[in-house]
């Protein structure tokens, strides 16, 4: 946010977010009601309310019964005073959605991009395609981001490395910002589905816990203060290349299936115990769900591993199974973690399964890009 010398400026831009994020998270709300929950006054309340309805950003929207006066308006934020988009990239997927500035989604599309495109051209349609399906133009877009499997380098926001989608390499931050605007930002797909945790899911009220991502890949989100932990190189959360008694080291990082820790948890895994233990199913996930308490005793005791591994280096407390083998675990699969860890460990954190609903990689993208907009939309009142 700017800062002015002038102080009575500052102080009504101050006052203005304040009031714009009261309405966006508890109203709507009537001028008395916001008086008092900001502690201004109801004349500068309603001067305040004044400068925002000039400004396009509130608007009334009922009114609320009182004593044997007039009865109240009631204020709430523009909803389309502002969108946002958030998208998540797979190899063979690209889903869009897009919300207003209140959260809430307006539109959600799923398309292919495997034909040929590059990813600028890719991710330029898609929006394109998403923000025709809102019946919005896509300059009132204010801010996008992008969840991809990619290591994000945290400085340049490039993707550094990623072993499924190669083409998203450096530069194509840049040239997305050149085609989409400079309101454009990638970021690692676990990691906003840590942002979602933290907003929708069982990390609500939490600012330090862990999201274990347990499927095809594995990944960690690390919240830590109420902050995303990236590390130094963007690099932190790469469980999947931890080191496990028992499975080779990797000799070639760039082979996906070849950290410790995948072996010992990915898909290929889960699936040999189960062949083994004389159980059948299509997926990996129909496995874990429908699986016999001895084989989800032998899953949690390989995902213990690596919580077990979090939890003696930063204690986060809390940890929350996601990806598609911890939601299909659910509670029961969470219980035998959380048990298995407390076996091997001083601390004994909470395990739990996810909360979010819907596709938590796009519901973080959209936490995300929600949080950039109304940084830039409610702090330009004055």
């Amino acid at each position: 946010m700017r800062r002015d010398p002038g102080t009575p400026r500052l102080l009504r831009r101050l006052n203005d977010r304040a009031a714009l994020e009261l309405l966006i998270g508890d109203g709507p709300l009537t001028r008395a009601e916001l008086g008092e929950r900001t502690g201004l006054s109801k004349v500068t309340a309603g001067q305040l309310l004044v400068r925002l309805e000039e400004r396009g950003l509130v608007e009334v929207t009922g009114e609320r019964a009182g004593g044997r006066g007039p009865h109240a308006a009631l204020y709430a934020v523009v909803p389309s005073c502002a969108y946002v988009a958030g998208l998540e990239v797979l190899p063979d997927s690209l889903r869009v959605g897009v919300a207003d500035i209140t959260g809430r989604t307006v539109v959600e599309i799923t398309l292919n991009p495997s034909d040929g495109r590059d990813p600028v051209e890719a991710v330029h349609a898609a929006v394109r395609r998403a923000c025709e399906a809102a019946g919005i133009s896509l300059s009132r877009l204010r801010s996008f981001v992008i969840g991809t499997r990619g290591v994000v380098d945290p400085v340049s926001g490039d993707v550094r490395w990623s072993y499924d989608l190669p083409d998203w390499h450096v530069g194509v931050l840049a040239s997305l910002r050149e085609t989409l605007g400079t309101s454009v930002t990638i970021e690692n797909d676990v990691n906003l589905v840590a942002l979602a945790e933290h907003k929708y899911g069982e990390a609500a009220g939490h600012d330090d816990f862990v999201v274990i991502w347990a499927g095809v890949g594995q990944g960690l989100g690390v919240m830590l203060g109420g902050r995303l932990h990236r590390g130094i190189a963007g690099g932190a959360g790469e469980i999947g290349w931890l080191p496990v008694p028992g499975e080779p080291l990797p000799s070639d990082v760039s082979q996906p299936q070849s950290g410790s820790y995948q072996r010992l948890v990915g898909h290929d895994a889960l699936r040999g115990l189960a062949e083994r233990r004389g159980l059948t199913g299509n997926t990996v996930a129909d496995l874990v769900r429908s699986g016999d308490e001895g084989y989800l005793d032998e899953v949690a005791l390989r995902l213990a591993v690596g919580a077990a591994a979090v939890t003696v280096v930063l204690d986060p407390g809390l940890i929350v199974l996601s990806g598609d083998v911890g939601r299909a675990g659910g509670a029961r699969l969470a219980a035998k973690v959380q048990e298995a860890v407390a076996r091997v460990c001083p601390s004994r954190p909470t395990v739990v399964t996810t909360g979010v609903a819907g596709n938590p990689v796009l519901r973080g993208a959209l936490v995300a890009a929600l949080d950039q907009a109304r940084e830039q939309v409610f702090s330009d009142t004055v």
